[in-house]
């Protein structure tokens, strides 16, 4: 060995660190530019916990372990940032199985640290032991338990690597509590290379000339872009490339933001409950490019039926999400930004399009979303109408999932990326309030908005608490129908009207259990009620509460009935 080689040897042993896993995992997270992390302390972390006592790094205690992985959720949905969350062992981590899955389904970066047992009585069924990495296999995208301190550096290096790269995702790291307490050289990687995982990021240009022809022959085509336009940053390349097109953009919901909602292009949310106009341009198109969007059911209605007339171009940093659901005629496997980047560089040409534009513009005109106004009550969409013009759409708005969800997504109109966080493929109650306080960290000059329903809230609502201990000004909008709504809608179109137990009489009070959290709690019961307290709950530097006792028997149309097709919706018309 050369005298140069045993000098750099020397000199990069000299500059490890011998420190416990526990400091490792620290020093980790200090490297990866960690800047807040949500967890619950339990025994299998409690050297991680002493750890973090004076470690610099904020740390946002939950009231549940729930609470901790929704707000990681929408913490890394406003920030694109990895996401880190803490949980001991056995029910510590079973607690976030909920949030693990809605992660891997909505594709958002967290590395989550869970702790386990002593290595000396693992499979022994210890005191909180749980087969943590048999339970979190199938709703993570990679997890890891650690069996030497000596790989505990590289592990937490590739976990942030697997997260955050490709196709994000949850990657889990299962930490026995006797490897946080060992010691051993901290040798943290600069960089990683995974052989068995390399993402393709740049797409095959012969596919992008394939788009470039087909757009020119097209006389309807329709864009449709998903969530993987936000996760890639794509938006300006996006409008870029529509408007050199001059094509109609149509939004999966978790795709809302991606394209100016207020854009001329511009023809609403597509799928179940998706604008009659947008759905219908999905149907009858005779071109669909589809930047980052799986396909879900939710959005398809009965697969027979879509795109039945249309050539099909997919774009998809996961190749195993195309040809999965629709025939896929131009696969592109690559990152949507590197893609619109690479469409802009063409000669881009749109088709003779001025017919479909006038029939669908037509449609624009003659099938709008409605709602039977009513002044002297309380309209649920009215509600969120007045939220969008109170807050001039500029809010980053959360929700549970159910008819608030879905009237939000339709009234609300989005204009910026990274403002709408929901939960779309697991469709998650409870998941709106702990996502919003993470969104809140990850935006603390943004107005933030937790538009919820009264099931869901109750699901999560201890965390209350975390408002006034870190003094989150976030305001609770409660939409409350006194049902599990979307539950009773179905029962009421589908079952005959056989409400079985989706009718939810007895609330608490919600102003009261706000003041109980040393929260300013209001009441709406009209419309003009709901717009004095929303201005009121806006106008409050810190945290609000405000239950809007909408009425309880309004349904979201338009819809797309079960078996049906993306172009046989019911309720387009009063």
């Amino acid at each position: 060995m050369s005298v140069k080689l045993q000098a750099e040897e020397a000199a990069a042993h000299s500059s490890q660190k011998r420190m416990s896993g526990a400091l490792m995992l620290v020093e980790a997270l200090k490297k990866e530019g960690v800047e807040v992390i949500f967890g619950y302390p339990g025994g299998a972390v409690l050297t991680i916990y002493d750890a973090l006592y004076d470690a610099g790094i904020r740390h946002i205690l939950t009231r549940h372990e729930q609470g901790a992985i929704h707000a990681a959720e929408g913490y890394a949905r406003v920030t694109g940032k990895t996401a880190v969350v803490i949980a001991t062992s056995g029910p510590g981590i079973t607690n976030m199985v909920t949030g693990l899955t809605d992660a891997m389904m909505d594709s958002l970066p967290i590395v989550v640290i869970a702790g386990q047992v002593n290595t000396t009585v693992m499979g022994t069924d210890a005191f909180q032991e749980a087969p943590t990495v048999g339970i979190t296999m199938p709703i993570t995208k990679h997890n890891y338990q650690v069996k030497s301190i000596d790989d505990l550096p590289r592990i937490i290096k590739e976990a942030f690597h697997i997260a955050g790269t490709g196709r994000p995702g949850p990657v889990l790291i299962d930490i026995p509590k006797d490897i946080s307490n060992q010691e051993g050289l901290f040798n943290y990687p600069e960089e990683v290379s995974l052989r068995g995982y390399q993402p393709t990021v740049s797409p095959n240009r012969l596919q992008i000339q394939k788009i470039v022809a087909a757009i020119k022959q097209a006389k309807k085509p329709v864009i449709l872009a998903g969530a993987g336009v936000l996760h890639a940053k794509a938006h300006q390349e996006l409008r870029s490339f529509a408007e050199r097109v001059n094509m109609p953009v149509v939004n999966t919901l978790l795709g809302l933001g991606s394209f100016p909602g207020d854009h001329p292009l511009f023809l609403g949310m597509g799928g179940m409950h998706g604008t009659y106009v947008a759905n219908m341009a999905l149907y009858e198109a005779d071109l669909i490019i589809n930047f980052g969007a799986r396909f879900d059911d939710r959005l398809t209605g009965n697969p027979k039926h879509f795109a039945k007339f249309a050539k099909v171009a997919h774009v998809d940093i996961d190749p195993a999400e195309i040809g999965k659901v629709v025939e896929t005629d131009i696969p592109v496997v690559g990152d949507a930004r590197e893609t619109l980047k690479m469409l802009l560089e063409e000669d881009l040409a749109p088709g003779d399009t001025a017919q479909w534009w006038q029939h669908l513009n037509q449609m624009k005109k003659e099938y709008p979303l409605w709602y039977t106004e009513d002044h002297k009550t309380l309209k649920p969409q009215r509600l969120i109408e007045m939220i969008h013009e109170l807050t001039g759409g500029e809010a980053v708005v959360t929700t549970d999932v159910g008819q608030h969800q879905m009237w939000t997504a339709q009234y609300y109109t989005f204009k910026e990326p990274h403002r709408w966080v929901t939960s779309g493929g697991l469709g998650t109650m409870g998941f709106g309030f702990p996502a919003a306080i993470g969104a809140q960290l990850g935006m603390r000059d943004k107005t933030v908005l937790a538009v919820v329903g009264d099931a869901g809230f109750q699901m999560t609502l201890q965390e209350l608490s975390v408002l006034t201990d870190y003094d989150l000004p976030v305001k609770v909008i409660i939409v409350n129908n006194y049902a599990l709504g979307m539950v009773r809608q179905w029962q009421q179109l589908f079952y005959k009207e056989r409400y079985s137990e989706s009718l939810i009489p007895n609330q608490p009070d919600y102003v009261k259990l706000a003041e109980s959290y040393q929260i300013k709690g209001l009441r709406a019961e009209t419309e003009a009620e709901a717009r004095a307290a929303i201005e009121e709950a806006l106008n409050t530097p810190g945290p609000v509460l405000v239950d809007c006792r909408v009425t309880p028997d309004e349904n979201v149309y338009p819809m797309i009935a079960p078996g049906k097709g993306i172009h046989e919706m019911e309720g387009i018309k009063p």
